[in-house]
């Protein structure tokens, strides 16, 4: 059985310079949106995420919603570990897959097949299984030859067929995604969006922070409303109105 926790997790970004470089653009520069606070030796600081506290399970489909920098995608990145709380604490139990940047790990220089192996390397799998695999991204991306050859020779569509499957090929127990994205033209976009999908309903936990209500409505059953790093549960029958 899979989980995700949250025990009273805050995290704040320090504001250095203050006084050299104006406060809006700084927060313009590291797009929190959050509370303007300071620590004891006076640095400013945004409270990004406030004390936050919630718990996921089994069948968890939740969608995160909340303006422009009201904390969305750095409650992802805490989710992920790619951030560490200032307080509080992060537990989870299952594999967690993310879908923030693609293509992470990518060198231009080295063929697609070496690309494969590399990018799920460094998202934490073993040689073996990724080799094992390049069967289903060699299938999905019809990306043939093209996989012998260096990726700075790919055209940008190719590139992203590439960065898409990788990051689609393993099935994780917890996935996390930042915005839905288009991939290719529309006859693979349509293919990435079912394969997408797919992947979706067979995970355990799904997180999904976007501004597109629609799909929110059709992909989750749960609805957490972020605003200046606070976190509010709607209920979705609100949510759907």
């Amino acid at each position: 059985m899979s989980t995700l926790s949250f025990k009273s997790v805050s995290l704040q970004y320090p504001i250095y310079n203050a006084n050299a470089m104006s406060l809006r653009n700084q927060l313009v520069r590291i797009g929190t949106g959050g509370r303007i606070g300071s620590d004891t030796r006076n640095i400013v600081t945004v409270s990004a995420i406030d004390n936050v506290s919630f718990e996921l399970k089994n069948g968890d489909a939740v969608g995160l919603v909340g303006h422009n920098g009201a904390g969305k995608s750095t409650l992802l990145r805490l989710m992920a570990g790619i951030y560490a709380p200032v307080s509080g604490q992060v537990v989870s139990k299952g594999s967690i897959a993310t879908v923030f940047e693609l293509g992470a790990g990518m060198d231009t220089e080295l063929t697609g097949y070496e690309n494969i192996v590399r990018m799920l390397m460094l998202l934490g799998h073993s040689q073996l299984t990724a080799k094992q695999c390049i069967p289903d991204i060699e299938e999905f991306t019809e990306l043939g030859g093209f996989l012998n050859l260096p990726v700075r020779t790919y055209s940008s569509g190719m590139m992203m067929r590439l960065m898409f499957a990788v990051a689609t090929s393993i099935r994780p127990s917890i996935l996390l995604i930042d915005e839905m994205f288009g991939v290719g033209d529309a006859a693979f976009h349509e293919k990435a969006q079912l394969r997408m999908h797919k992947w979706i309903s067979e995970v355990d936990i799904f997180v999904f922070a976007s501004h597109n209500h629609d799909l929110i409505k059709k992909l989750c059953n749960r609805v957490f409303r972020l605003d200046h790093g606070k976190v509010h549960e709607e209920s979705m029958c609100n949510f759907l109105e």
